[in-house]
């Protein structure tokens, strides 16, 4: 394990103090008397509290990128809100695993239950928005994914060792964010990051009518349980991105932060996987010129799914852009069909500007909706997608093994190897390879990564 102030993933605690620190922290213990801590939580459930100085609880905390799938797939989960209204059996259930087995798992590699796991979680994103953020203290319990004003009192004290009014008034004049409207937050990281090739992948891919990139902003509808929003994330600091979120409701927003935090790669640091492919004579010089460059995750896995699906769709991928009118840009057939979804299909929404028009429609809604405009074989693929997913026969939810979900994609008539491997990716599968030169076994089992480092040098399609 790293010592004081080495690597980028672990946390230092000093027996002595009782306190823990994020890394750089300038404190300078003896080392004898230091433990490090691969997550935040875990020094918590040992009794340390955090560093007034450094403020471990503003950082991105990540899990590290070595730990097991199983892992990843159960944090994913944690941060889509699966505890907050569930327990560890039922997490297990969903990995296929007992709660026993689960929190040994846990413990092995994040030193940590997922129940404390969770609760540091929604601790920590409190104490943000308690630092940030002129919510009332009862809206942030409830935006922090707290059940009760009780719980989140005493969560609070048991982190803390302060209630929330008080953290409140320990708050830094610089830490408040100004907004115009919406809920302003910062997304932490660990620098190296590279926003210019993340919002240039994700404008490359926006879903027309649900995401776009205006001057470096990338902005997208959301629906939350059929009410409407406006996320926009864009450059915020050397160490933050800045996110407006503009919500119907302040109830879970954390997990609104959270998959806000995944789409644009925050929630892994791809630190054993750089040092890995930092020796390739291929990756090695991406890594070297673009360090900060990260794997994109999903706000709506079955948007990007149907994303996927349509854009390398074999009946589309060999027919020649169109254009809409004598002066319009050209527009590839994939683009022009997931338009004709999203407006066939989609809520409507107005007065947004910057091209956002409609929020994504959910599997049931596809599944039932006659896809006009669309190309027969296209559609019949998209619907066929669309009814699996709804019918829970599809989960892309929690990221299956590799193979396992690119098998059930692929089971699909129309769904190529290409689309299958890149909806993997953007699922979180860190080997998954969507072109035939990502196949490369020396990037195993970093392909993901190794992908993206291709598309930021334009080397992929």
């Amino acid at each position: 394990m790293p010592g004081w102030g080495e690597g980028m993933t672990t946390y230092s605690a000093v027996r002595t103090t009782g306190i823990y620190c994020r890394p750089g922290c300038g404190a300078k213990p003896l080392a004898e008397n230091v433990r490090t801590f691969e997550v935040a939580a875990a020094a918590e459930a040992e009794g340390y509290r955090a560093c007034l100085r450094c403020r471990p609880y503003r950082v991105a905390g990540t899990v590290a990128d070595d730990a097991p799938e199983l892992v990843c797939r159960a944090v994913q989960l944690i941060i889509s809100g699966v505890l907050d209204a569930a327990d560890e059996t039922a997490l297990g259930a969903q990995l296929g695993m007992s709660a026993r087995h689960l929190r040994r798992l846990f413990n092995d590699h994040l030193g940590v239950t997922p129940d404390q796991f969770a609760r540091s979680r929604r601790a920590h994103f409190a104490r943000r928005l308690l630092d940030d953020s002129e919510l009332t203290i009862a809206d942030i319990a409830f935006a922090s994914g707290f059940g009760s004003l009780r719980q989140f009192n005493r969560a609070m004290r048991e982190v803390f060792r302060a209630t929330p009014r008080e953290l409140r008034e320990r708050r830094r004049r610089s830490d408040r964010l100004a907004a115009d409207g919406g809920l302003v937050l910062r997304m932490p990281y660990s620098p190296p990051y590279d926003w210019d090739a993340m919002s240039a992948f994700l404008a490359k891919n926006a879903v027309p009518g649900v995401e776009s990139v205006v001057d470096g902003v990338y902005r997208r509808t959301i629906a939350l349980d059929g009410e409407l929003g406006m996320l926009e994330i864009g450059p915020g600091g050397v160490d933050h991105l800045l996110l407006k979120a503009h919500l119907p409701y302040w109830e879970g927003a954390i997990h609104v932060v959270e998959r806000a935090a995944c789409l644009v790669g925050l929630t892994t640091e791809p630190i054993l996987a750089t040092a890995q492919l930092a020796g390739d004579p291929v990756i090695g010089p991406l890594i070297k010129a673009r360090p900060g460059v990260r794997v994109p995750g999903a706000w709506g896995p079955f948007e990007v799914a149907v994303q996927a699906v349509v854009t390398h769709h074999p009946a589309l991928t060999s027919v020649k852009s169109s254009t809409a009118g004598p002066s319009a840009s050209h527009v590839s057939p994939g683009l022009e069909v997931l338009r004709r979804v999203v407006e066939g299909v989609g809520v409507e929404v107005s007065g947004l500007g910057f091209g956002l028009t409609h929020a994504f429609p959910a599997a049931e809604a596809v599944a039932g909706a006659e896809l006009d405009g669309v190309p027969e074989e296209v559609g019949r693929t998209v619907k066929t997608l669309a009814h699996e997913v709804a019918e829970g026969n599809l989960s892309l939810v929690g990221c299956a093994p590799l193979e396992e979900l690119t098998g059930a994609l692929l089971a699909i008539e129309g769904v190529s190897e290409t689309a299958a491997q890149w909806i993997a990716l953007r699922l979180g599968a860190r080997d998954a390879s969507p072109k035939a030169k990502e196949s490369n076994e020396e990037w195993r089992p970093w392909r993901a990564l190794a992908t993206m480092h291709l598309e930021a040098a334009g080397q992929t399609g």
